[in-house]
């Protein structure tokens, strides 16, 4: 996944037992289509070059079967590693935090949530008869990917919408080698992760 578009949109699919969402880029022309296989104890994603779900690029696979810090490894159709993306959970009480590693495990990119308050109030209106129903529309959460000297790479949102749930990743500045896929494969699992809220 390289030399793409942006910004990105994600958006899921409905009536599915399992998670499914698509990616398409600034013109409309299909990135990805993304699959979690169902009533899996440990994540198991496919992603596809299309709806179709003839051509696996990817798969994302989950080291354990409860997301506490749990990591997400990336590979290629032939195997071949690609990074992983890590949830930090104790950082994630407060504020979403990932990080993501290259493919010799080395510390690349940080994801980390902007504002904290959003998540506090999207898990309390969220209970509200009624006006949870508006959480979808009103608390929207937003992460940074910076490098580990802060430079800012991108930036993924999930956009106000009352009923689908749709995301947007933003390029904020040239990709070095291999950054694009980690960062592309890493919000994907992200909104797997996160889908819930907003």
């Amino acid at each position: 996944m390289e030399n793409l578009s942006y910004p990105l949109t994600i958006k899921f699919k409905f009536g599915v037992i399992n998670p499914q969402f698509s990616v398409v880029d600034v013109n409309g022309t299909p990135v990805a289509y993304v699959k979690q296989k169902a009533f899996k104890l440990k994540e198991d994603i496919s992603v596809f070059r299309s709806e179709a779900q003839a051509d696996l690029r990817f798969k994302i696979k989950a080291d354990r079967w409860l997301d506490y810090n749990a990591s997400y490894s990336f590979s290629d159709a032939s195997g071949a590693e690609k990074g992983r993306l890590v949830r930090k959970g104790r950082k994630s009480l407060w504020k979403a935090e990932y990080e993501l590693y290259d493919e010799n495990d080395k510390p690349d990119l940080l994801i980390k949530e902007a504002n904290g308050w959003i998540k506090v109030a999207d898990a309390l209106f969220g209970e509200i008869p009624i006006l949870g129903m508006l959480t979808g529309y009103l608390f929207n959460p937003s992460y940074n990917v910076t490098r580990p000297d802060g430079t800012l790479v991108g930036v993924f949102h999930k956009k106000p919408d009352l009923v689908s749930r749709s995301f947007e990743l933003e390029k904020k500045t040239s990709f070095e080698e291999g950054e694009e896929t980690r960062i592309v494969l890493g919000t994907m699992m992200m909104v797997l992760l996160e889908r819930a809220r907003g």
